[in-house]
């Protein structure tokens, strides 16, 4: 049997993630069904689409032709039966297993008996998904960085049951995208969040235990390690929230202390602080240039 071959994807969630997902599939070519519960969430992910092909467009690296064709490819609906005839659907909903597993519930009955599904989680167990479906052997993490346009990576994970024609295909699809490709076993956190993670909740500890101000921990690992964007500026960047609960996951999964949560990081998504997307988080982003709020 050979792998199947990619066409047409669904992809659930119109935020940030799916948005970015919907993007790049049009642009290389591939047509798409984009899901939200949300009619307004849809219209929201379609303007920012447009906004990101245009810039795209200004920067000579689209042409206005195909900006046209690729927002052309991609329909929104709210309705799990338009995923019929996808070839592979994408889940890009919040980063929280119940949500997801009743997602996998509602898509999985107006499937294609062949038609693969990806989880974009960029922490939970791909196998315990997948074990929720009607078809672990087609279940598979594909893990795309943010902003999905213009980081070239995709973390490929195989769930314990996952078929080699399932990553075969997902490998194409990923290379089709223009994306490389870094393989993790499933494990917590997968490879680049095992990592990343833990190295923002320790700077949240250091600003915690007063070891240094926002401003000092986030100069010194742009200037002394090199990182485009220091710590606390990228935990805002991805989300507190999502920072949280991927700490949550991995202190879970591997039980280890040294995975636990800073208090702070708990405080600040108590407070619904959450970095860029709520306006607040590390940085106050109602000036600018923002403001450290510690």
């Amino acid at each position: 049997m050979t792998a199947p071959v990619i066409n047409k994807i669904g992809v659930i969630g119109a935020g940030q993630m799916g948005n970015g997902i919907a993007h790049v599939s049009a642009v290389s070519g591939l047509d798409v069904v984009m899901l939200d519960a949300q009619e307004a969430a849809l219209v929201k992910a379609i303007a920012t689409i447009t906004k990101n092909l245009d810039r795209q467009v200004s920067k000579g690296t689209l042409t206005a032709e195909q900006k046209d064709a690729a927002l052309a490819r991609i329909k929104t609906t709210t309705d799990y039966a338009s995923f019929g005839d996808c070839d592979m659907v994408i889940e890009a909903a919040t980063e929280k297993e119940a949500v997801k597993h009743a997602i996998f519930k509602s898509l999985v009955p107006h499937l294609r008996a062949d038609a693969l599904i990806a989880s974009n989680t960029s922490s939970i167990s791909i196998t315990r998904l997948a074990a929720g479906t009607d078809r672990p052997g087609q279940f598979i993490g594909m893990h795309f960085m943010n902003p999905v346009p213009v980081m070239k990576l995709v973390e490929i994970i195989r769930g314990i049951a996952t078929a080699e024609d399932t990553f075969l295909a997902t490998q194409a699809l990923a290379e089709r995208l223009g994306k490389t490709t870094s393989v993790a076993e499933d494990f917590p956190g997968f490879i680049v969040n095992r990592i990343l993670v833990p190295m923002i909740n320790e700077a949240v500890y250091a600003l915690y235990e007063g070891v240094g101000s926002v401003a000092s921990i986030d100069t010194g690992l742009k200037l002394g390690a090199n990182h485009p964007m220091g710590p606390l500026e990228l935990a805002d960047f991805i989300g507190l929230d999502t920072c949280l609960s991927i700490m949550q996951v991995l202190h879970d999964g591997l039980s280890d202390s040294k995975y636990r949560p800073c208090p702070l990081l708990v405080k600040y998504v108590e407070a619904g602080w959450y970095g860029r997307k709520t306006g607040r988080g590390f940085y106050d982003y109602s000036v600018t240039p923002p403001r450290p709020t510690r």
